[in-house]
């Protein structure tokens, strides 16, 4: 059975991508803080005749990156696709930004998709891949959005460095770029008007693991 770890898996369109992989049978790896969230998508996952494992990962703190990969390393576990979709959103005039929220915003989009990847490279098998969910953001910039933005074209980098340097060895470094997304995102942030006008993370979930068997790209309208 192949593997799929995937992080901030809860809920959102973590969940989902987690949902569909295991539907085409893989082994999904859910990882996240919320033990609860993952406890209850590994449940709807094996009510499916599905198998899931979940792991509690605060993907800002370096050790714990490694004690999961280390772990997984551990017990012969290959990984087939690593998915990289947990993030963090603050927005803002750029006056008003802090030295903290630039930590935990570059901890989160940035330094955990690092650490992740360089961690489970040596699980990879020889054709895996590694989906890194951009958004939008890290194609273009946009108003009150300055330090979320640098993140996102920084991970844009980090992708498409990865997929010079990997290139022709049978690993693949794919990047997702969509817009918003009705999800608990924006809870607790006003910088949107009307998130549900978004699609739902199922539709976005389902072009992302449909194009991402053939392409590096994904770009996503919404």
């Amino acid at each position: 059975m192949k593997n799929c770890f995937i992080t901030g898996s809860g809920s959102g369109l973590g969940k989902e991508l987690a949902l569909l992989y295991s539907q085409k049978s893989f082994h999904v790896h859910l990882a996240g803080r919320n033990i609860e969230k993952l406890a209850a998508v590994k449940r709807e996952i094996e009510a499916a005749g599905g198998v899931a494992t979940i792991y509690s990962l605060d993907v800002s703190q370096p050790e714990s990156i490694e004690k999961i990969a280390a772990s997984l390393q551990s017990s012969g576990c290959s990984i087939d696709i690593l998915i990289n979709n947990a993030g963090i959103g603050m927005f803002g005039p750029f006056s008003d930004t802090t030295v903290e929220m630039m930590e935990t915003i570059f901890s989160v989009n940035v330094y955990a998709p690092i650490l992740l990847t360089k961690a489970f490279l040596p699980l990879l098998t020889s054709s895996g891949m590694v989906i890194n969910i951009i958004s939008t953001a890290g194609l273009r910039g946009k108003k009150h959005e300055a330090i979320y933005c640098a993140s996102k074209f920084a991970l844009r980098g980090l992708t498409e460095s990865l997929q010079k340097e990997y290139e022709g060895s049978g690993l693949r470094f794919v990047a997702a770029y969509m817009g918003g997304m009705n999800t608990p995102f924006w809870d607790h942030s006003n910088h949107v008007e009307h998130p549900s006008r978004f699609p739902l993370p199922k539709e976005i979930a389902k072009q992302i693991v449909h194009e991402a068997e053939e392409q590096l790209e994904v770009i996503i309208k919404t």
